[in-house]
């Protein structure tokens, strides 16, 4: 008898998702017990086909780590864009997978959820108390409601149907399968791309927006992808030990973090460019901090093991494949 349960993970193309999925083959699950779905396969906005796809799968778990993402420049550009497809998404699949009997759901969110000037580092606790960064509120209040959607269900089926859905909340992450885009992709693939392409041009001089001031932390894709299985295992008692009823969610971080300066400084070093690094103050900073209290996560036994020069390095060599492959 097979015993292994079955996992879909939503957005397993995407950076985080292609990383669980590589988690849970190191961990034994075999292949045929993960089931995936490319966008062209199952488009998650269209709540036919996900219900479809839920009946005839009628999975054990869900990763739900599919969604529309980008940096300052997409969010700023199809804010309409990022809150419809990311509600959609997330509503389509979290009911979905109720209305199936999937017991064990974890939603991926992200930092932006805290307040622009939530006290550092931000605690779980600090969710809903002020007001969210501007450049990037549609995404945020569209993960937030995807916090809601797990807590609401689990308040209301979790007694009745032994519902389980669980929320983590990474801070920035980057590492294979990232989006190295030169106008919509994150900080640290942006920074890749534009330090690599200065120096494969001989460029005296490379700019980057903002200030540089603003810091950030960073955590390597692999880490996330450890912690998420790691939080969807954990049992019922110890997780509803650490969590409140409304305010089920989880930081994921690093412990640690760099200004902008300073992460383009290692960029620069780790690609090998020796230009000059310069900053451009009329562009919009963001956040001016962005650290997560992961205490919580730490107190549940995991811990973040891959440091960002470490990581840089084999995010760098992993970018170097896919330029060569194009």
């Amino acid at each position: 008898m097979n015993t292994e349960p079955k996992i879909y993970v939503a957005g397993h193309n995407g950076m985080v998702g292609s990383a669980i999925v590589r988690h849970l083959l190191a961990l034994g699950h075999p292949q045929r017990s993960i089931v995936c779905r490319t966008r062209a396969e199952l488009d998650l906005i269209n709540q036919a086909a996900v219900n479809a796809f839920f009946a005839h799968e009628k999975p054990d778990q869900v990763y739900m780590a599919a969604a529309r993402v980008g940096g300052i420049h997409a969010n700023n550009t199809f804010p309409a864009n990022f809150i419809y497809d990311n509600l959609m998404v997330q509503a389509n699949v979290i009911e979905a997978a109720f209305r199936n009997g999937v017991k064990r759901v974890l939603f991926l969110g992200s930092s932006c959820i805290y307040p622009r000037l939530a006290a550092q580092p931000m605690a779980e606790s600090c969710l809903l108390t002020g007001l969210l960064e501007p450049t990037n509120e549609p995404y945020a209040i569209a993960k937030i409601a995807g916090i809601k959607l797990c807590e609401s269900y689990n308040r209301q089926y979790g007694a009745s149907h032994g519902v389980d859905y669980r929320s983590v909340m990474p801070t920035n992450l980057y590492g294979p399968g990232d989006n190295y885009h030169p106008e919509n992709s994150h900080v640290l693939p942006g920074l890749i791309r534009r330090f690599h392409e200065a120096k494969m041009a001989g460029l005296p001089e490379v700019l980057i927006w903002g200030t540089g001031t603003p810091k950030r932390e960073f955590l390597y894709v692999d880490d996330m992808a450890a912690a998420s299985v790691h939080v969807m295992n954990l049992s019922h008692a110890v997780y509803a030990k650490h969590t409140l009823p409304m305010q089920g969610h989880i930081n994921v971080g690093f412990g640690s973090d760099v200004s902008i300066a300073q992460a383009a400084l290692l960029v620069g070093q780790v690609v090998g460019y020796s230009g000059k690094i310069s900053f451009d103050a009329s562009r919009p900073d963001g956040s001016p901090q962005k650290l997560m209290d992961s205490s919580r996560l730490n107190a549940l036994g995991w811990h973040a093991k891959v440091g960002l020069q470490e990581g840089l390095h084999a995010a760098y060599a992993e970018f170097l494949k896919v330029e060569n492959r194009e």
